[in-house]
């Protein structure tokens, strides 16, 4: 049963359609990759997923007993956002809002979950540390905590390696597979770093004039056979 099913999704802003009639299910367990060209409408599918903007026609269906606050996100970044003047600890366990509610405070057990995540992904030395001080891969690792204090099921990653050197994407893609590989988590993930996330991906879904849905293998196939994706 899938935890995630687009149905004849189109998505756009106002009269500009950039994607239409879009189908594609995520279960328990899969590494979707979606690829597509600049302004394919990558970001605004995911945006329409966790309910940012409307979807001009289709349905997004979540099962499987995930719902839609329950999903945890990792969005690119602004300058703004990473000059953040806030612990590590404040970004991480903001990741337990949806979960908090209307409640002022966090209690005992979102406060747990905050530091679980630190020292799941090796920042909790860093708990007390100014955010915007952290490098560019130290902040990510706190965003990723954060994200998974909302979720227990599934991630949505929008480009999760842009500005990072080479070791620290590396880390961060290893880190996102141990989730999906260890934890059992569902990876959603857009990636301009194509063939390095198609090494992990269980599916991939491809944006364009013509958008394909399918296993990593058909993906291959498709581009060894010279088909159009």
């Amino acid at each position: 049963m899938p935890l995630l099913e687009c149905k004849g999704l189109s998505l756009g802003y106002n009269k500009n359609v950039l994607v239409q009639d879009l189908n594609f299910c995520v279960n328990a367990g899969d590494y979707l990759c979606i690829v597509g060209e600049n302004g394919s409408g990558k970001t605004t599918l995911m945006r329409t997923m966790l309910g940012l903007q409307k979807a001009l026609e289709g349905q997004i269906i979540f099962d499987g007993g995930l719902q839609k606050n329950q999903i945890g996100y990792l969005p690119q970044q602004t300058q703004v956002q990473r000059d953040f003047p806030a612990s590590v600890y404040e970004i991480v366990v903001s990741g337990c809002q949806s979960s908090a509610g209307m409640r002022p405070f966090y209690n005992k057990e979102e406060k747990q979950r905050a530091f679980k995540n630190m020292k799941r992904l090796g920042i909790l030395p860093l708990a007390k540390r100014c955010y915007r001080d952290l490098s560019g891969g130290q902040q990510q690792r706190a965003l990723l905590a954060r994200a998974l204090c909302a979720t227990q099921k599934m991630l949505l990653l929008d480009e999760p390696i842009t500005g990072l050197d080479p070791n620290a994407a590396e880390e961060m893609y290893r880190l996102v597979k141990d989730l999906n590989k260890n934890d059992g988590i569902s990876i959603i993930m857009i990636s301009h770093d194509v063939n390095v996330a198609l090494k992990d991906a269980t599916h991939i879904l491809n944006i364009g004039a013509k958008a394909f849905f399918g296993t990593k293998d058909e993906y291959f196939a498709r581009q060894k056979n010279g088909s159009e994706l």
